[in-house]
């Protein structure tokens, strides 16, 4: 028997991921990108839903309270997810409400002059101006980073190398998102993920009129069937003598979303009353702003892989994170109770349909604020229980996870040095930010607990961070470590022609603003 080729044995690194059926500029027909748009609509609503949830309650708002929250949310999300995909880094990416903000938002929920006030609707909204001030002080942040270019200067300290952790956690630190939640309702969490794996590896090759249907619109099918058997379940009354907790995710009744939601509502801007500001809040909050930066920065290259395009170049990733700043100032001025980030779960899901194309995201964006107006029809899809969103988090969280980890094919892993790296890199991204949710479920405050609480929020928001965490240790350690005999082991050949726009014929047809806009802002 003959010796295998070496090119039998490995596989050639790929500036562009391959097997995709459309890429971020080819587009599916009207019909399927309706449809797909649609889907990356109800995936969207998890987030949307589950932060107003939590908070609004806190808060001392009411259930109708929620609702408006949760249409806001939406709309700031179908606006921002429209700027970002035209004038932003123009990938196919949903910019929605981030998990980040929740440490200083908690905190403002907790301050004392604020817990004072009797009337839980008055203080509901002297909360929510609160927020919505911190909002608009720390968008500055994003804003100054990304327009001043300081965020494109920045990222010529990474490399492939130091990447691969950030981009890896992006989805890994979410795990705590995934079975665990998928558990509070096994009975229709379980048979969701079954069915979502089924349709969209198992059974991806039928074909309807050659088209994939089952592959395509794995999470719309299955979705609608655990739905409706999670209806049936809480029709036929499973759930009477269950505790409240199996109650609240599992029935399909008890979101109150629908009865509270007015037919029609348009947010509008200062909806709330008018903002108020306190310097140690809108401290807090720019942890949380620094946060979705960096994890924008993570789902922005993992979702340029899985578009079929090249790693955006420094000045186009800097530009996206000063829409993304206006799209965090735009949260406060509407009062949506979070910031803004990349939707990781939408980034995973144009992996598992194989379509990155732009035009399906934007089609989704008019879906969010199509039914963020007509209120009772977005409640209708957004009383969809939590656990079977969980369960369709679980695939796509690891799928964007593991496009960080195939970065790894433009390094040297028979490297000590790159071993060392990417190894404590991982491990210390995934176990500071647990020894934090521990310590803050057990002492009810973060480790950080001084009597500054702007000092507190900070700390504690930074290090509650997976990809946060990561991006600090694998960028010192890749940066300080042996660093100049090892630019080809970090894969800095590669990396090179995409740091500049010029550098690679493809970024202009990839990341060239439209209405020939870059006669304005010529690119560097």
């Amino acid at each position: 028997m003959a010796a295998p080729k070496p090119e039998e044995i490995s596989h050639p690194p790929m500036d562009q991921l391959q097997g995709l059926e459309y890429c971020i500029d080819s587009n599916p027909s009207w019909g399927e990108t309706i449809a797909l748009g649609f889907q990356h609509y109800i995936l969207a609503l998890g987030t949307a839903v589950m932060i107003p949830s939590f908070l609004v309650p806190l808060m001392g708002g009411s259930d109708g309270d929620k609702v408006r929250v949760v249409q806001t949310l939406l709309f700031v999300e179908g606006i921002n997810t429209l700027l970002q995909t035209l004038f932003g880094t123009r990938l196919p990416t949903v910019i929605g409400g981030s998990y980040a903000f929740m440490v200083p938002i908690i905190s403002i929920i907790h301050d004392s002059s604020l817990q004072r006030i009797e009337d839980p609707h008055l203080r509901f909204l002297n909360t929510m101006r609160a927020v919505q001030g911190a909002l608009i002080v720390a968008s500055s942040i994003q804003i100054i980073l990304g327009y001043s270019q300081m965020w494109a200067i920045c990222s010529r300290f990474f490399s492939p190398l130091g990447m691969v952790p950030v981009i890896a956690l992006v989805g890994f630190g979410l795990f705590d998102r995934g079975f665990p939640v998928v558990g509070h309702c096994v009975e229709i969490g379980i048979p969701m993920l079954i069915l979502f794996v089924a349709f969209s590896q198992y059974l991806k090759n039928f074909q309807i009129r050659q088209l994939p249907i089952l592959e395509r619109f794995a999470l719309l099918i299955s979705t609608t069937v655990i739905w409706a058997y999670a209806h049936l379940l809480t029709a036929s009354g499973a759930y009477k003598h269950r505790p409240d907790l199996t109650q609240v995710n599992c029935r399909t009744d008890r979101a109150n979303l629908i009865s509270s939601a007015p037919w029609i509502k348009i947010p509008y801007p200062l909806q709330w009353g008018a903002p108020t500001f306190d310097a140690g809040h809108a401290f807090g909050m720019m942890a949380a702003v620094l946060v979705s930066l960096i994890e924008s920065t993570g789902a922005y290259k993992a979702a340029s892989r899985l578009a079929s395009a090249t790693p955006p170049p420094a000045h186009v990733l800097s530009r996206g994170i000063g829409w993304q700043g206006i799209g965090i100032l735009l949260n406060g001025l509407f009062g949506t109770l979070t910031g803004s980030t990349v939707s990781v779960e939408n980034v995973g899901l144009l992996g598992s349909t194989r379509v990155g194309s732009r035009r399906v995201i934007q089609i989704s964006a008019g879906f969010m604020i199509f039914f963020s107006m007509l209120g009772k029809f977005g409640a209708l899809f957004a009383s969809i229980p939590f656990p079977i969103f969980a369960a369709v988090y679980c695939v796509l969280f690891g799928l964007v996870s593991s496009v960080g980890l195939s970065f790894l094919q433009f390094t040297n892993m028979n490297s000590m040095r790159n071993l060392f790296i990417a190894g404590v890199a991982l491990f210390l991204g995934l176990s500071i930010p647990e020894y934090f949710r521990e310590y803050t479920a057990k002492a009810l405050h973060g480790p950080a607990h001084t009597r500054a609480g702007w000092f507190n929020d900070f700390l504690n928001t930074i290090f509650f961070s997976s990809p946060t965490v990561a991006l600090l240790v694998a960028v010192f350690l890749d940066n300080t470590l042996d660093y100049k005999d090892s630019a080809k082991d970090r894969g800095m050949p590669w990396w090179a022609k995409f740091r500049t726009f010029k550098g690679d014929s493809r970024n202009e047809e990839f990341y060239t603003l439209p209405f020939n806009l870059n006669r304005f802002f010529p690119p560097s």
